[in-house]
């Protein structure tokens, strides 16, 4: 047998824990974070892990990566990864023996995460958890599933990138490892902007303006031009809690402002009106 694993070129150096993903470079490192990926197409990745922000974090040495074919793993002619559904029904399930070997070839260790629609939503946590560890090692399927035998006894977690279905667990195994990459040290040149980012602690962030101020009528809010980094950080805050609230379709937050105080103020100072009568009641004093 051929040998499985497909490593991308790798650094030699760190894997950074989830709070050191803004460090400076001088901060001591540690072993590179082993991502391992196991797939049916492995040229699927080689494109993109090999550009922009997953390919700085490897170059730093935060990151190695290792595609690993499916294919390799399987013992007939045709190389076959897939079989019929027991029970009949339409179209293939993929065989739990391939994925079994082939993360025993490679010796992982948890997190062994299976992309699946059953699986549980990611959020940035995960991308988190995930960038702290050593290794991470992701299983991908494709045609109608994979047998149930592999989240049951292989996989230590399922992960979905939300309730639509894709065309094999590739797309969504390069979604995470972007996420993941992008906290290592090396990956990013500005670290801080990491901590600005959506689900950072936060619902989604604020709207992000540049050059020029106006533009085709459309001006940048006065408040971004103001110089008053406390009233833009506010600004930044509020405008970001007003686009969590639109997506999630609940109340948007009123602004802080002076006028929004006294409003406020007002209402609370408001006497609380008399009860209604019930019916057949009456207010009216006793004789």
């Amino acid at each position: 047998m051929t040998e499985p694993a497909h490593d991308a070129p790798a650094g030699d150096v760190p894997a950074a824990d989830a709070r050191a993903a803004a460090a400076p470079a001088t901060e001591e490192r540690r072993a590179p974070l082993r991502v391992n990926v196991v797939t049916i197409f492995p040229p699927f990745f080689e494109g993109p892990l090999g550009l922009s922000i997953p390919a700085r974090a490897q170059a730093a040495g935060s990151v190695e990566y290792r595609l690993v074919d499916l294919r390799d793993f399987t013992h007939d002619r045709h190389r076959s990864v897939d079989d019929y559904p027991y029970g009949g029904g339409p179209g293939m399930v993929m065989r739990p023996g391939p994925f079994f070997e082939a993360v025993a070839h490679l010796g992982a260790r948890a997190p062994i995460v299976l992309l699946s629609p059953r699986g549980k939503r990611f959020a940035q946590e995960d991308a988190l958890r995930y960038a702290a560890g050593d290794e991470l090692t992701l299983l991908c399927g494709h045609y109608k599933d994979v047998d149930q035998r592999v989240a049951d006894h292989l996989a230590t977690e399922e992960l979905s990138l939300g309730d639509f279905v894709l065309s094999g667990g590739e797309p969504a195994a390069l979604a995470v490892i972007d996420a993941v990459v992008r906290l290592l040290p090396g990956a990013m040149s500005d670290h801080d902007s990491a901590y600005g980012d959506s689900f950072y602690g936060r619902g989604l962030s604020g709207p992000s303006y540049t050059r020029p101020p106006e533009y085709a009528g459309h001006r940048v809010p006065e408040v971004l031009l103001s110089g008053d980094h406390a009233k833009i950080a506010a600004w930044r805050e509020w405008a970001g809690r007003r686009l969590t609230a639109r997506r999630d379709g609940v109340p948007e937050p009123v602004p802080d402002t002076p006028r929004s105080r006294r409003a406020r103020g007002r209402v609370a100072e408001r006497p609380s009106p008399p009860d209604r009568p019930a019916a057949g009641e009456s207010h009216s004093e006793p004789a």
